[in-house]
This record gives structure tokens, sequence and C-alpha cells, in this order.
């Protein structure tokens, strides 16, 4: 049996001399996944013959961790292609906007703007960060926000954003040559409005460090507005209850609160025969719920410590559903779909919904307002100089038929 102490040197050793290489990373993930499966059988034999070894358990957890590692660095990999394609710097990495940019600087460092550059100032004294700074941001919130990943974006130019959607019901019917045509009943809309909700984040610096630091102050900025925003984003987008913020997609679940809130009804909940844990089967059935049409870009969503219990299920034919990555810059896959690691979601409980499969690009929608502002305050708290930062994002349902949700059961 394969020594793992020896095996996770490897792993550090491969990913160390690797240097962020793909093929390096995966040829260590795919060692490191043999090596769980291979301690998972043995473990579960002991199990059938009543024994347990705490050894092997923590052996198991280690090698869970490696694997959970390199996945997420790989996953990791993938999330960065996909912000670059966005766009951003030019090729030489200089800012596509340089004396706007060098403004703004200076307006950061002592709230100095050359009138001939301020076309970011509005009639509220407001600074709306350079084109640059701001795409930054964007790019990195892409980056390390999931569901920005794989849902829809749309940057709207009002207040709010309306979408209508034809609910059917025209008529037709069957004639002869020369019988009349009488009216046939029209089809009906409904509409659904995505209204932004406004996010901020307040960090603050003090004068004299901004007169003397030689760092990059705005890629800090950035940095920090980046993980406000990320975190909030990732909850609302979840579980957001609307108000002032994005609608999470959970909550138009069959049964939750706003499941009679979009025209073509709620997402369809599978729920399981227990309420602490899911099946295989189950799993299978979550997937085929879904109509064949709309499974072609379909993937899981589920937090980690959902995805370390499915990394344990098999199929009837023993084969895990989990599988690692076997090509750079494609996720880790379960039952041949790709999966998405979302902290937000929830854990597995009764009555909870920790695990979501569908087409999420169809079936959800976050709408941008606007850019990323900066109001540059050193007044209110001397001698720190405050960034007021804000951004308007919204977000909600956009089509339940293409999403599933699977539902513990209760109590």
């Amino acid at each position: 049996m394969m020594n793992h102490t020896a095996l996770h040197r490897g792993i550090v050793a491969v990913r160390a001399d690797a240097g962020g290489d793909p093929k390096a990373m995966m040829a260590a993930l795919n060692q490191a996944w043999e090596a769980f499966k291979a301690e998972n059988e043995t473990a579960i034999k002991d199990l059938k013959k009543g024994q347990e070894d705490v050894v092997r358990t923590e052996k198991m957890q280690k090698l869970e961790a490696s694997v959970s590692t390199l996945q997420s660095a790989l996953d990791a990999q993938a999330a960065q292609l996909t912000a670059l394609k966005i766009g951003g710097p030019g090729t030489d990495g200089a800012p596509k906007d340089p004396e706007y940019s060098n403004a703004f600087s200076a307006h950061f460092r002592k709230g100095d703007v050359q009138a001939a550059l301020n076309k970011g100032a509005d009639a509220e004294g407001g600074y709306l960060a350079p084109i640059e700074w701001d795409r930054t941001i964007t790019d990195k919130l892409v980056e390390v926000s999931p569901m920005r990943q794989i849902a829809s974006v749309q940057s709207i130019s009002g207040a709010g954003f309306k979408k209508i959607f034809n609910l059917g019901g025209t008529g037709s019917g069957w004639v002869g040559e020369t019988a009349s045509r009488p009216q046939t009943a029209s089809g009906t809309f409904g509409i659904m409005t995505y209204t932004p909700g406004e996010i901020y984040a307040n960090p603050a610096a003090t004068q004299q460090i901004l007169d003397d630091s030689e760092i990059d102050l705005e890629a800090w900025l950035a940095s920090e507005v980046e993980k406000e925003f990320s975190l909030q984003e990732g909850i609302a987008f979840v579980a957001g209850n609307g108000v002032n913020k994005p609608t999470g997609f959970l909550t138009y679940a069959t049964g939750a609160a706003n499941a009679a809130a979009h025209p073509f009804g709620a997402i369809p909940v599978s729920t399981t025969a227990a309420a602490a844990a899911f099946t295989s089967d189950e799993l299978i059935d979550l997937v085929y719920s879904l109509p064949g049409a709309l499974s072609q870009n379909a993937r899981f969503v589920m937090n980690r410590p959902s995805l370390a219990r499915i990394r344990k299920l098999k199929d009837g034919d023993g084969n895990y559903l989990w599988q690692p990555s076997y090509q750079a810059g494609q996720p880790q896959q379960v039952l041949a779909f790709p999966v998405t690691e979302m902290a937000a979601m929830p854990n597995v409980a009764a009555d909870a919904y920790p695990i979501a499969f569908g087409d999420f690009k169809r079936g959800y929608l976050i709408v941008d307002r606007l850019g990323i502002r900066v109001l540059r305050d050193p007044y209110t708290n001397k001698p720190y100089v405050h960034f007021y930062t804000t951004k308007r994002v919204g977000g909600g349902l956009l089509d339940p038929q293409a999403l599933r949700v699977l539902k513990m059961a209760a109590a």
C-alpha cells in the first residue's frame, strides 16, 4: 500500500517544482486521488468487519485535504483564465487610460486633480475610480466570486432592469379550404424586475502613509474592496432576501420565500429520504430531473463540506461519483458534470438546500449598475483618510426551468 507520508511529501515537492504548472499539479492531484480511493476502499472493508482504524481515518483526512488543496489550485487557475477574458490592461501591462489613472493616483494621495482630467467627478462630489482600477476589481470579482463565473451578467444604465417572459397561450386551429378563420387566443407575458442594491466598503489609511508610501496604493485599495465585495456578493447571490441586495437563487426554490415570484414558477426541488445524508441514487435522480435540452451547460453547485461527502459516494457499478480535473482549465466533476464550490451554499442539515444543479448561465442573472465609485473623505475621522467605495449590483432568478435543487428531508 502507498505510504502516505511519502505521498504527501511528493505532492508538496511536485507543487513546489511545478511553479504552478498545470500538468505537474494534475499529476499530483491524480496521485493523491488514487491514494485516497485505496485508503477509502480499505476503510470500508474494515467497517464491514466491525473494525475501525483511527490511524487510517486520520490518513484519509490528510489525503482528502491534499486532494482539496490541489483541486482548488487548479480551479483557481481556471478562474484566472476566465477573468482574463473580460479584458484588462494592455498587452504591455500599462493602463489603458494612463492620464486618468495618474490623476486618480494624485487624488488618492492629496485630493488634487486637474480639471482637464476631471471626467470622473460628478455634481455630488463623488469621484469615479479610473477605468483601469475599476476593471481590476471587476476582474478580481469574477475570479473569486463563483456565481459571477457561471451566471449571466448584464450591465445596465438605469435604476433597474425589466425582463419580459413569454407565458405562451397562443391558440391555433385546423380549418378547411373555405372555412372561416375565427380569432384565436393571444399569448400572455410576465415581467421580472431586477433592482440593484448598493454594496459599499470604507477602508482607511493615515495621511502620512499616503504621503510616504512606496506601495501601489490603487492595488491596495482594490484588494481591500475586492475581498469585502466578493464575500457579500457570494452570500447574496445564493440566499439574499432582495432588500437592498440581490435575491438569492435558493429563495426561489419550491417552498422558499420567493417561490411564487417568477412568472415561470419556482425552481423544482428533489427531497432526500434522510435529513442528514444524501445518496448516490438521489444525486442521479437530481441530474435526470433536469430536461436533456437544458443539461448541455449544467453543473453542480455546493460548498466544500458537501463536496467532501460526495467524494466517498459511488454509483451502482462501484465507480466514484467525483472525479478530479484531467485537463488544464477544466473543473472537477461529479457524474460527468462540472462542480463549482460555493462557500455560501448551506451545509447538509434537515430542511436545508445543500446542492443545486443546472445551467446557471440560463438560470440566474446578475445586473451591474455603473462601475466602482470612490469618495475620498479626509474629514470624518482625522488623521485617517477614508475611501468610501460603492458598487450597485442586483441579481435574481432568470429561468427556473434550468435549475434544480436538492433539499434535505425534515428532521
